[in-house]
């Protein structure tokens, strides 16, 4: 079951992602972009709890699981606000710690044996540097920015900002808490999926031009 509903939130996520993705190609605004890139790792990370829980957790499904979602998703959302709010530099920024968080999840040695179903904590299997510090430091940031943008842009954008707030919340939520299990974590990746793209389009909407 715990893989069926992580599976169901890959699709999900993958799905809106793409949707995103294909705001983007018509607008080509950098935000859009990355939020797609950001819900593409959310779902990939959906994807790898699907891979442990169905064939048993080891070093892969624990790697790509990892890379997506400790490293890749938060700060590429946080990305997407910083460009939505004008920051252009954030673009290249984005891409560098892109490049980064997927060769330090390459490179790190894997350690400890793993149980055959739940998440598995990432102190037991990752030194704490450099992997469990930069998902830590670039979380932190990345969650930041989102907070920060949202709050600075409230009264113009109430509704999408709030949304993306909880969207994030979400994540964190079936993310970082491994009490609630895999099944749980699959919920909250697919409550964040969900609020998250709700947010990302209602924020893309054009202002009404106010009457003359």
């Amino acid at each position: 079951m715990n893989a069926l509903l992580a599976f169901g939130a890959a699709l999900l996520a993958l799905r809106l992602a793409g949707a995103i993705a294909r705001r983007w190609r018509k607008t080509r605004r950098p935000e859009l972009a990355a939020w797609a890139w950001s819900l593409t790792a959310y779902a990939v990370a959906a994807a790898a709890i699907a891979w442990g829980e169905a064939a048993q957790w080891d070093a892969r499904a624990f790697r790509v699981y990892y890379a997506a979602g400790a490293l890749l998703t938060a700060p590429l959302l946080g990305c997407g606000s910083l460009l939505l709010a004008g920051v252009r530099r954030a673009q290249a920024l984005g891409l560098a710690y892109a490049g980064l968080a997927v060769g330090v999840a390459l490179a790190v040695p894997v350690h400890g044996a793993f149980a055959a179903h739940g998440i598995p904590p990432a102190q037991d299997h990752l030194a704490f540097l450099p992997a469990r510090l930069l998902a830590i430091v670039a979380n932190a940031a990345g969650t930041l920015a989102v907070v920060v943008v949202a709050i600075r842009s409230l009264r113009r954008r109430p509704v999408g900002n709030t949304l993306i707030v909880l969207g994030v919340a979400a994540a964190a939520i079936g993310s970082g808490v491994a009490g609630l299990g895999a099944g749980g974590a699959a919920i909250g990746i697919a409550v964040g999926a969900v609020l998250l793209y709700a947010g990302f389009t209602f924020s893309s909407r054009p202002a009404p031009r106010p009457s003359p």
